[in-house]
């Protein structure tokens, strides 16, 4: 059917190698990256993107060529709702924003395949009109960048800390796909990317596949365009070009293919992170008037040389196929770790003075002892790093049960019900973030 595992996984090689070098080159260039802050900004960043990327690429798979190049100018566009409806008091709450979000991704998706499907017209005709006409509409409901965000984002565009209701969103939407990836329908999906004749004739539905592709990339950028209010707290009716040049070069990245049939949540999320990086190195250098141009340069030759990467990659792939892109992650990831240590460490080493200073600086840093309150020690107490470790402990033990069960489910004739009882359990624990983050943001925010 289509290719070997081998293979579609050689295509994250080239996207790990690159995701270590700029993380070692971000880290080096902008040392403030190494804390909780630092982390936290870049998922803020980076999450309408990856979003974006997602979206896309349930579009790529299901092969046509189908790239939506009007995700950007639609991702736009129900920010411009999102805000407009907020600054007339219809739409204000977390659950009709998200509800907002989603349908207008859905229901635009679902033209969209409708068009394809019964009026014949084809993928690239149909998302260039959508580019077009999504940017001039942008502008007529909001003539230039203003307005503001429901209340209860405010906290969520601070990119203070790590754990947010973003980062919550991003790790739904990502262990979403991976359950999604263990469906007959994905496999379908997959099938008709590939050679859509072949999937028709082994009694894949193929107009009802296509639909339920531009329904989840709806659903995703929808998802994306309430991350990207997130961040800039207001309305923005201008970024639908940026957002689109830099979510195809990321699928590309990614090593997902354009005309059907391979693709994946790994590669999508590297080829995401990679542009994140690449904007964060070059916002380092000063390069005057000329920055914005030079960042879409880049983001251009990136473009041209992932596609020819996905020329080359089949004629080398038999030559590296013992390079396992699962080793290399780990191995890179070590290096980079160790470059985040030393730079995040360097200042200790140069200013601390002889004596026990040193040992209270490093031990801050490093993270070892427990903040002691009033200078009192308290007789137990747990660490920022052991409380780290006991969390990651715990959910990798839960992470390799739900592993092992959807191993097992995979394998059986049909699903059982713990999948679906997984999905709902992610959306609910979702809306019940969201309650809890907008009623503790409405209440900050009112008091005296």
């Amino acid at each position: 059917m289509a290719e070997r595992s081998d293979t579609q996984t050689t295509y994250l090689l080239a996207p790990i190698v690159l995701l270590a070098l700029l993380s070692g080159a971000a880290v080096i260039r902008g040392s403030n990256f190494v804390s909780l802050s630092g982390f936290g900004s870049a998922i803020l960043v980076a999450a309408p993107l990856i979003l974006a990327t997602y979206g896309l690429m349930s579009l790529a798979v299901a092969g046509r060529g189908t790239v939506d190049l009007a995700v950007g100018p639609l991702v736009a566009f129900i920010n411009v709702i999102v805000v407009k409806l907020n600054g007339l008091d219809l739409v204000t709450g977390p659950f009709g924003v998200f509800l907002v979000a989603l349908g207008v991704g859905v229901l635009y998706q679902l033209a969209f395949a409708l068009i394809i499907l019964f009026v014949r017209v084809q993928p690239i005709i149909v998302a260039l009109s959508g580019f077009l006409a999504l940017s001039g509409i942008n502008l007529v409901i909001l003539p230039r960048p203003g307005g503001e965000a429901p209340a209860w984002m405010g906290d969520w565009g601070l990119g203070a800390t790590l754990f947010s209701p973003i980062l919550l969103i991003v790790l739904i939407a990502t262990g979403g796909w991976l359950l999604f990836n263990l469906t007959p329908f994905y496999t379908n999906l997959r099938l008709m990317g590939y050679d859509e004749r072949a999937a028709f004739t082994a009694g894949v539905r193929i107009y009802w596949a296509r639909i339920g592709a531009h329904v989840i990339a709806g659903l995703f950028v929808g998802l994306s365009a309430i991350c990207y209010t997130a961040l800039i707290a207001s309305g923005d009716p201008t970024q639908g070009t940026t957002m689109t040049l830099t979510s195809v070069t990321a699928l590309v990245l990614g090593g997902v293919s354009l005309s059907g049939g391979r693709g994946g949540v790994a590669g999508a999320l590297l080829g995401a992170v990679n542009l994140y990086f690449i904007g964060y190195v070059l916002a380092t250098f000063d390069f005057g008037a000329i920055q914005g141009f030079v960042t879409q340069f880049f983001y251009g030759v990136i473009l041209v040389l992932s596609l020819l990467l996905t020329l080359l990659v089949p004629l080398v792939g038999r030559h590296i196929s013992f390079v396992s892109p699962y080793a290399a992650f780990v191995t890179l990831g070590a290096i980079v770790v160790t470059i985040m240590l030393q730079v995040a460490t360097a200042d200790t080493f140069v200013s601390a003075a002889p004596g026990k200073a040193p040992v209270a600086a490093l031990s801050t840093r490093y993270l070892l002892l427990p903040q002691p309150e009033g200078g009192v020690s308290p007789s137990f107490a747990l660490s920022t790093l052991q409380t780290w470790a006991l969390a990651a402990a715990a959910a990798f033990a839960v992470l390799a049960v739900a592993a092992r069960v959807m191993t097992a489910e995979a394998r059986s004739a049909r699903f059982g019900a713990f999948l679906y009882v997984t999905i709902g359990a992610l959306i609910l624990l979702l809306f019940l973030v969201i309650g809890v983050e907008s009623r503790a943001g409405v209440t900050s925010g009112g008091g005296p």
